[in-house]
């Protein structure tokens, strides 16, 4: 079985003369290019590392000054309350609410030490309006549940979840309570049954 081959053309001579010519340029340009390139890539760590020297120098003239120790907030009377609720903040939100953890006053256990709450709080016939956080983290905010805190019976019930931290009661008809909201673009109205 005969294989058919046939030859790889040749450069002619015009061809190769270009080609030997561009190669000679490129190689040029390289040779030339190279210690300039260099040297910036070289001048410029230089500059980093002198600008890192004085940075160093700078800090260690600069005072120090105080010390600065956090202590954890006491335990204060939240107003609106009726002197019964106290809370102490435990999450700072910049720009933002303050996460605060409830407890009675009166000394009772209560179910309130468990959640984390907002600082917003309603005094009703029926108990306390509370906003209880579902969560701390900042990124997951504003979620957290309206609910109604009965102090006779120490018992916390979920009434609506509200996105938003702008928030209030707008009326209160029979067994009914509405809540109005807006989160700066748009607003609603919740109602539920108490």
């Amino acid at each position: 079985m005969a294989v058919n081959c046939r030859p790889i053309p040749a450069m002619n001579k015009v061809q190769l003369i270009f080609h030997h010519v561009f190669r000679f340029i490129w190689n040029a340009i390289f040779i030339i290019s190279y210690p300039i390139l260099a040297s910036f890539g070289l001048l410029f760590i230089g500059l980093t590392y002198l600008f890192s020297l004085i940075s160093r120098l700078l800090t260690r003239l600069r005072p120090e000054g105080k010390a600065i120790v956090l202590k954890d907030t006491e335990w204060e009377t939240l107003p609106y309350s009726n002197d019964l609720l106290e809370g102490r903040l435990i999450k700072q939100i910049m720009f933002g609410p303050s996460g605060f953890k409830l407890r009675r006053k009166d000394g009772v256990p209560s179910v309130l030490s468990d959640f984390v709450f907002g600082k917003k709080i309603r005094v009703m016939e029926e108990g306390f309006i509370l906003e209880k956080w579902n969560s701390t983290e900042s990124k997951d905010l504003p979620d957290f549940d309206i609910c109604l805190y009965d102090p006779h019976q120490d018992s916390l019930r979920t009434l609506t979840n509200i996105k938003c931290f702008d928030w209030h009661v707008s009326e209160k008809v029979d067994n009914e309570l509405s809540f109005k909201w807006f989160d700066g673009t748009q607003g609603g109205e919740v109602k539920v049954a108490l």
